[in-house]
């Protein structure tokens, strides 16, 4: 493996001329995943709005939930 200096705190290994893995400073790697994350929870959540408004889909009360799962 070679290490291909990116960036001061950015580095990415790679194998054979692939790349097979990255080194990110941490702050950087929280910041990418939070915008991973928003696209992703808006799309779940259009397609929970979305099967919610089918017909005869009906919701569950937390109060059942919770009973259910004997949290209460």
């Amino acid at each position: 493996m070679t290490l291909c200096g990116l960036r001061l705190l950015r580095r990415r290994l790679t194998r054979r001329g692939r790349r097979v893995a990255a080194i990110v400073d941490a702050a950087d790697l929280e910041q990418l995943l939070a915008d991973a994350e928003d696209p992703a929870d808006l799309r779940a959540a259009q397609a929970a709005r979305a099967e919610l408004a089918e017909p005869g889909v009906s919701t569950v009360p937390w109060e059942q939930v919770a009973a259910d799962l004997g949290l209460v």
